[in-house]
């Protein structure tokens, strides 16, 4: 059996002596599949199965979607094991672009995070002005709090209102993480009685059936907002990146804006994400 190492070394010679034409020879062949590493609330909530039908039809690039939290679809994308990335975690996602992995980040759409809770709400959080306010009568009263201690986007978002408000969770009785997505997380929060952080999106397509009530509505501070983000090629040569950038190009073109426009506004009366392709981050919630 000849050996790859040999067997390149042939169609090197051959394509040299003219025998077979170079642009036959591919190192790597054109595959249809896209791998998106993306956020498990967009699986959740059923956008994503509004998107892709639609995508693939237009394309013809099948999608093959891992649902993680964004830290972890990051990760992946450092090691080049995903063509393209949806994700909410800015300033991760800035880090991300500086250190060279990505090639392009475009705004694709918001909602906001929300603190989910037992509509009994034992804390009294119900009182507090802002999210930072929310959390400390949470320690304070030793109320149970669910964390998706993932490093997702939504963990990112919790860690950084902790240190605002000076506190450091971890090691309280009270405090427990699930490692899990946010659907998950925020099944067990609502199974245990507890807090959690959740975004709009998830807790109003789960809320009906959880029992749970939305605390911290229109707090400025809880703006979630999402990037597509296509990886460098010229730094990992065998993803997909033609399959990468038409995905991206895709989710902010006026057709994918539309459907996350209209998506929940049958069932809600108003859509779960809201469009922001071709917006500045400043413009966005004001």
């Amino acid at each position: 059996m000849i050996n790859r190492a040999v067997f390149c070394m042939l169609i090197s010679v051959f394509i040299v002596q003219g025998f077979i034409q170079a642009s036959s020879v591919r190192v790597h062949a054109e595959t249809t599949d896209v791998i998106l590493a993306t956020t498990t609330s967009t699986q959740d909530t059923g956008l994503l199965d509004e998107l892709l039908p639609v995508f693939q039809k237009k394309t013809g690039f099948r999608i093959k979607t891992i649902a993680v939290g964004s830290g972890q679809a990051m990760a992946m994308g450092k090691k080049g094991e995903a063509d393209v990335l949806l994700v909410h975690s800015p300033e991760d996602e800035l880090k991300f672009m500086k250190e060279g992995y990505g090639k392009t980040r475009r705004l694709v759409m918001h909602n906001n995070f929300i603190i989910s809770g037992p509509p009994e709400d034992p804390a009294g959080i119900a009182k507090s002005a802002n999210a930072a306010g929310a959390f400390k009568r949470i320690a304070g009263s030793g109320s149970l709090f669910i964390s998706r201690g993932d490093n997702s986007g939504t963990h990112a978002r919790e860690k950084a209102l902790w240190k605002k408000c000076g506190i450091n969770p971890e090691g309280g009785k009270w405090y427990q993480q699930t490692g899990l997505g946010m659907g998950q997380t925020l099944s067990v929060a609502a199974e245990k009685k507890g807090y959690c952080l959740t975004d709009m999106a998830t807790f109003l397509s789960m809320k009906d059936r959880l029992g749970v009530k939305a605390f911290m509505e229109g707090d400025g501070s809880l703006l979630n907002i999402y990037h597509v983000i296509e990886l460098d090629s010229s730094r990992f040569p065998k993803i997909n990146s033609r399959g990468g950038k038409s995905f991206a190009d895709f989710i902010v073109s006026p057709a994918a804006q539309k459907i996350i426009n209209n998506f929940g506004r049958a069932r809600f009366g108003h859509p779960l994400y809201y469009p922001d392709a071709g917006k500045t981050e400043k413009s966005i919630g004001r």
